[in-house]
């Protein structure tokens, strides 16, 4: 995972200063946060760290925030982490998240991992979180485009993660508002119908 660089939405690359660890798992994509942490290097650690934890796995069969023996391990969880996120994979269903808002809206970071640079789900999911009212930070990681991060961060997205190649090229460009752009809110905005 080393080989990624996280950006805010300024297009800063804040790689030194993140501090997020996924927990690994075998279904972890790279990218996810630079660095990840097996349960039991967490469970030894004598200070709280950042911890993102997969959302498919803290859930029951009906998409709901599982109870018994998970709710005992994120119990538990929580006595050695200072701060948690989730991270889902866009080709999950969207609904999942409109059925737990309240536990999506009490995670310090939700990363989006898109695992196809043609899944526009992503975008559904950052605008989604948004409409639930998650003011939290939304980070993009996977196979999502350059070109496609100023659309991101007009659906809500606040950070990225980027491979190496794409950090190394010019990507202050990828970050600047699209002048012309249109997301369909307000008829108004549209030049046509400006009150000049």
């Amino acid at each position: 995972m080393a080989n990624h660089h996280v950006f805010n939405s300024d297009g800063t690359d804040i790689s030194e200063t993140d501090t997020w660890l996924a927990l690994s798992t075998n279904e972890l994509p790279d990218g996810i946060t630079l660095t990840d942490i097996s349960l039991l290097e967490l469970l030894q650690k004598q200070e709280k760290l950042e911890v993102v934890l997969p959302l498919a796995d803290l859930l029951d069969a009906k998409g709901n925030i599982a109870g018994g023996l998970l709710l005992q391990v994120r119990e538990l969880l929580a006595k050695h982490i200072s701060r948690t996120g989730v991270w889902v994979t866009s080709d999950s269903d969207t609904e999942v998240l409109t059925r737990i808002p309240e536990f999506l809206l009490q995670q310090d970071l939700i990363v989006i991992h898109v695992p196809s640079f043609v899944d526009g789900r992503g975008f559904s999911f950052a605008q989604t979180l948004r409409q639930l009212g998650y003011e939290g930070d939304i980070r993009m990681a996977g196979a999502f485009g350059r070109d496609q991060i100023a659309y991101l961060l007009r659906a809500g997205a606040t950070s990225f993660v980027l491979n190496e190649h794409d950090a190394k090229s010019d990507i202050s460009q990828a970050f600047t508002a699209l002048a012309s752009s249109y997301d369909g809110r307000d008829a108004s905005a549209l030049p046509m119908f400006s009150k000049t």
